[in-house]
């Protein structure tokens, strides 16, 4: 029986919309595909979320994918504000579900410096029985530990959660900690899984 809905937030309780925020600071298409690559894209983002890296660390290794743009990195990720906003459902439905008796928490990889700058995107939060945030703990998804840190730390019991978010992957490892998972499309495709698993 389910008993607690754990959500990822970027993409799920908010818009996490890194290639608009590029668009919005004046990149073309071809600038925007190398910033990506060197950033976004590349195999350093994660160590923002993890959070055991400066700021200045993480530029310096965006840097050396990509030396030619340097001015460019420093510029884009120089002020994230926009890069995270918010979804309107978010509140409204974390208080739907807790009103019918529902746990509600959250599990994201999240940055310190999104978590500062994009606080707007983040009202939900108080509303939520608590969660986890990446950078917080120095744990990043699909990491096995990050779900069993939820769970200890709530008195939570995996068989009685489910757990939503927009990365396969990140469901996948969910699964096997013992959670039901969904793999977010839209808010309606969530609530009809939901109601599948009895929620509702």
């Amino acid at each position: 029986m389910i008993k607690n809905i754990v959500f990822d937030i970027g993409n799920v309780l908010t818009d996490y919309r890194w290639k608009e925020f590029l668009q919005d600071k004046g990149y073309d298409r071809e600038m925007i595909a190398r910033i990506a690559r060197a950033s976004v894209s590349g195999p350093y983002w994660k160590e923002i979320d993890r959070g055991a890296w400066d700021e200045e660390t993480v530029m310096q290794k965006f840097i050396s994918l990509d030396p030619a743009i340097e001015r460019e990195l420093r510029e884009a990720f120089g002020d994230i504000h926009d890069l995270v906003t918010p979804r309107e459902y978010a509140i409204p439905w974390i208080c739907a579900l807790k009103k019918e008796g529902y746990g509600v928490y959250f599990l994201s990889n999240f940055s310190a410096k999104a978590y500062k700058e994009c606080a707007d995107a983040l009202a939900f939060l108080p509303y939520t029985d608590g969660g986890i945030l990446s950078f917080q703990e120095k744990l990043v998804k699909p990491d096995p530990a990050i779900y069993r840190l939820l769970l200890s730390r709530y008195g939570l019991k995996a068989a009685e959660c489910v757990f939503i978010d927009d990365l396969e992957e990140n469901v996948q490892a969910s699964r096997a900690e013992g959670f039901a998972g969904i793999v977010f499309q839209t808010k309606d495709q969530v609530e009809r899984e939901l109601a599948l698993l009895g929620v509702g």
